[in-house]
């Protein structure tokens, strides 16, 4: 019997407001640079995909020195621009980072976040959020209205590790009291997500909301959080 539901933060439960496409296409205009939003939104699948396999390694990209951060905020930049079609140098990716950071924007639920959650808790699961970011999860929980459904969240900052690592779904496992055959964990990176939460023996479930993991074919994908009820009752057909 699945018992709780674990869920990944940005891109699943979360999207920055006005989206992140709009903004890098706005920062780009701004230093004369076209791109096309199409461009920019493959750009960032393969930039998260790097961030991914970064935060696979052994220091996870929000527990890293202000320079080797700063580094890997320019490589980013450097993937998504590339994905666009752009082929820039180091410095100047880092240009246009920084003036993408000075436009504002925030964070966001998407809108079948709550929805999906009043569900969820109707069933009486333990929900609880694992997510890479570096900042205190109680504080945006409340900020973002997450706080009344969440029994606890985890962070890289909290165990030292992020996402795909163990350590993170295992505090989660542990907080929630159940064992890893009684969870499901959501999210919308196979890397970080499904592959992190399967090396424990959690259920994974792939949140794809843009159509792009086709090729994934060894756990089930869902388009919207409101399909996750869908699945509760099907635990075996989540591995292999």
């Amino acid at each position: 019997m699945i018992k709780a539901v674990f869920l990944d933060l940005y891109g699943t439960l979360a999207r920055f407001h006005p989206p992140r496409e709009d903004v890098q296409a706005q920062a780009c205009k701004s230093l004369g640079i076209s791109v096309t939003r199409n461009g920019i939104l493959r750009g960032y699948f393969l930039a998260d995909k790097f961030m991914d396999s970064e935060n696979a390694g052994p220091v996870p990209t929000a527990l890293r020195s202000a320079e080797d951060r700063q580094h890997f905020l320019a490589q980013y930049e450097q993937v998504i621009l590339s994905g666009a079609g752009l082929n820039v140098d180091i410095g100047f990716a880092w240009k246009v980072f920084q003036v993408v950071q000075e436009i504002p924007y925030k964070l966001t639920l998407f809108d079948d976040t709550l929805p999906a959650l009043d569900q969820l808790m109707s069933k009486q699961l333990i929900l609880g959020v694992l997510s890479n970011i570096n900042r205190d999860m109680g504080e945006l929980s409340k900020e973002l209205g997450l706080a009344p459904y969440l029994s606890f969240s985890v962070t890289s900052g909290e165990v030292g590790a992020g996402k795909p690592h163990s350590p993170m779904f295992l505090a989660a496992l542990d907080r929630a009291g159940v064992k890893p055959y009684e969870a499901f964990h959501v999210g919308d990176s196979y890397a970080s997500d499904v592959e992190g939460a399967r090396n424990v023996g959690m259920y994974p479930l792939l949140l794809d909301r843009y159509d792009l993991y086709k090729d994934v074919v060894d756990c089930p994908r869902i388009s919207s959080l409101i399909e996750i009820t869908e699945h509760l009752g099907e635990p075996e057909k989540f591995s292999e």
